[in-house]
């Protein structure tokens, strides 16, 4: 694992500009989407990033289900196969097989060749958003007709850097 003291990342680039893939599941049973918000910090002394799924998504099941997740970051030249991850459910598709990422089996995770930096996350906190407490402009744009996100919060156990090889 790298050491993560000595990461060098830019944090509200890679999430805004350059966006993620979080992915939940094992290799058999696993699902995928690109997520723009998040954020990477600590707590309880932990190194810990923090990612928001809203309930109908697909990848919401694997989050609740699952202990560990992935949170995968890759150049910009990705960014069509992210773009696709991010606007078709994986209960109706193969989204690896039509975004052409490769996935691979890691230990109890999902991984992807192509990502140029993986987190993988233990979970150590999950608690939906609540409305009472978000400003009214934000309930207005993000969840007039939705569920507002639940947030998870995981700590990265291992980080896997540079195209990944098994």
């Amino acid at each position: 694992m790298k050491n993560i003291k000595k990461l060098q990342t830019k944090p509200f680039q890679i999430f805004d500009d350059e966006w993620a893939l979080l992915t939940s599941g094992d290799y058999s049973n696993h699902n995928s989407m690109t997520i723009s918000w998040g954020g990477m910090g600590t707590l309880w002394h932990k190194n810990v990033v923090t990612v928001y799924v809203k309930p109908c998504r697909y990848t919401y099941n694997f989050m609740e289900n699952n202990d560990y997740f992935v949170l995968s970051f890759f150049d910009k030249k990705y960014q069509s196969a992210l773009a696709l991850m991010g606007s078709i459910s994986g209960r109706d598709t193969n989204k690896d097989e039509r975004s052409g990422l490769t996935p691979i089996k890691y230990k109890n995770v999902t991984l992807y060749k192509e990502a140029k930096i993986s987190f993988i996350c233990h979970k150590i906190y999950f608690n939906d958003l609540d409305l009472k407490n978000i400003p009214s402009k934000e309930i207005e744009r993000y969840y007039k007709e939705e569920s507002p996100h639940r947030m998870y919060v995981g700590e990265v156990v291992e980080i896997i850097e540079d195209g990944f090889q098994k």
